[in-house]
């Protein structure tokens, strides 16, 4: 297989990251399921290669603006729909990504329904990498902060988590609006990666496969989601040699996954350095025989 074909799946997979990693802290840490995500990478796609192309913006600050762009476009969304419950936020968000789809098809000024070419190609793997660690860090500091864990007490109680004093539609703002803002970061990613731009790009379809993603990987998980987002980037192309059977396989497979392990590959668990210590201690300890130590002095 050649190298530069790996290098194209695994920066699309470090796309669908950034995106996913966003969507992990609204849907897997506060508890709220969104299908309109494609909207705001449309929104930050867009942005950035305006940026670029039309301002002549470096690349790493187009980005940027894409990014805030979308999260000052989901704090608008985010005002009107976050009181509603359940299932209607979730179809809420689905009628705003195809309204965002719907409304580039016919700006012209973006070339509408025939698309935007000519976008400079800056996108590559090791930008991707280095934004997606930064990510990743930024993230995992924001769910260990007193606010990750106001999020997560109101993914898992919310009337219990306004009885003790956390402002509940302000938490789900902030994660909203932050998950926005990765997705914002990966429109602009793609954007520049691809070098075209068109609104089916970012259909409910693509939508759908990031919050499948997130599912797959463990909701909870950062490092499933980054698992996740290996895993089912690269499968389709994996299976490319099947060709028209190979959704099916791919689908056959996500159904497999979900049914054997519901909670995902990861199932709420996170590669840590004191994880994979007690990991490799525990692996240790069976290869000689040995009873694992547990805390307290008992053994297992």
């Amino acid at each position: 297989m050649d190298l530069n074909y790996i290098f194209g799946i695994l920066t699309l997979a470090g796309i669908n990251l950034m995106s996913v990693l966003g969507l992990s802290l609204l849907t897997g840490f506060t508890g709220m399921f969104s299908f309109g995500h494609a909207g705001f990478m449309a929104i930050g796609g867009y942005t950035s290669a305006m940026m670029t192309v039309k301002f002549g913006l470096p690349f790493i600050p187009a980005l940027l603006i894409g990014g805030l762009i979308a999260a000052l476009v989901s704090s608008i969304i985010g005002k009107l729909t976050l009181n509603l419950k359940g299932d209607y936020f979730c179809i809420a968000t689905l009628g705003f990504g195809e309204a965002i789809r719907l409304i580039l098809d016919n700006v012209q000024y973006f070339g509408g329904a025939r698309g935007w070419p000519g976008i400079p190609h800056h996108t590559q793997l090791l930008n991707v990498v280095i934004i997606n660690i930064v990510a990743i860090i930024v993230l995992a500091n924001i769910v260990r902060s007193k606010h990750g864990r106001n999020m997560i007490a109101v993914r898992e109680e919310e009337l219990a988590s306004q009885i003790v004093g956390i402002n509940v539609f302000k938490y789900k703002l902030i994660s909203l609006m932050i998950s926005a803002a990765y997705a914002g970061i990966a429109g602009g990613l793609m954007a520049h990666y691809m070098t075209f731009l068109q609104p089916k790009m970012f259909s409910l379809v693509k939508s759908t496969e990031l919050t499948i993603i997130v599912i797959f990987g463990g909701l909870g998980s950062i490092s499933g989601s980054v698992l996740g987002a290996l895993v089912l980037t690269s499968l389709p192309e994996i299976l490319r040699t099947f060709s028209e059977w190979r959704l099916v396989i791919y689908g056959l497979s996500v159904v497999i996954i979900m049914i054997t392990r519901p909670s995902g590959l990861m199932g709420g668990y996170e590669f840590t350095p004191s994880s994979m210590k007690k990991l490799f201690a525990r692996m240790k300890n069976k290869n000689k025989g040995l009873p694992n130590q547990m805390e307290g002095g008992k053994t297992v």
